[in-house]
Parts: C-alpha cells; structure tokens; sequence
C-alpha cells in the first residue's frame, strides 16, 4: 500500500468539502464527484499532485466509494436512444475483421 500524501487534518477538511457535494466548487452538470475532480480538488486546497488511480484509492481507503446516479437523469430520451442504436450505431460501428489470407509482401499490388 502506498504511503499517503495527505495528514489526517487534510484528510477531515477534504472529506468536509467533498460532502459538500460538487456543484459548491463549480461542478453543475451533474451531482457526482469523480476521480478526476476530486484530484482536482485536492491540487486546489492543498496543493498536492496525485494520479488519478492514487486518488480513487485514497477514497476507497476512507469509505467513499464510486458514485453511481440513483435514478436515470430526467432528460434521459429512451425513444431517441433505440433509435440511435437501430439506425446510427450499425453506421459507425466498424465491421467486423474476418479471417483472410494476407501477402507477407509489404509492397502494394500493381494496379492492372
């Protein structure tokens, strides 16, 4: 286990403001802290670098855990959404590679 950068004080001031909830530091769009911001946070309070991985472990080391939505977001369109998967998603989505023989050559053909 790695050592951990912050002191049990930093440690009760972060989990303060993480209780807080995401929209007092800005974050708006959607009530979830992520790693990313909370790495964010902790470069803003402290002044401390850490990867994105040291932070997801720091939080599980105190309890917090990943945040999933409780209920599907209101603007959530499920007509628009099989419609996407039916008609858009076949269009994008890469065909699959089937097995072909290749030439070891790494020139082209000669076009004839």
């Amino acid at each position: 286990m790695s050592k951990e950068k912050l002191s049990a004080r930093q440690w009760a001031r972060l989990d303060a403001e993480l209780r807080r909830g995401p929209p007092a530091w800005g974050y708006t769009e959607d009530q979830c802290w992520t790693p990313g911001r909370v790495k964010t946070l902790i470069g803003r309070l402290f002044h401390i670098g850490n990867t994105i991985e040291c932070v997801g472990k720091l939080l599980y080391r105190h309890g917090w855990s990943v945040q999933v939505p409780a209920r599907p977001a209101l603007e959530r369109d499920e007509e628009a959404i099989a419609v996407w998967k039916d008609e858009v998603w076949p269009a994008v989505k890469a065909p699959r590679r089937t097995w072909a023989p290749t030439s070891a050559s790494k020139t082209r053909q000669a076009r004839g």
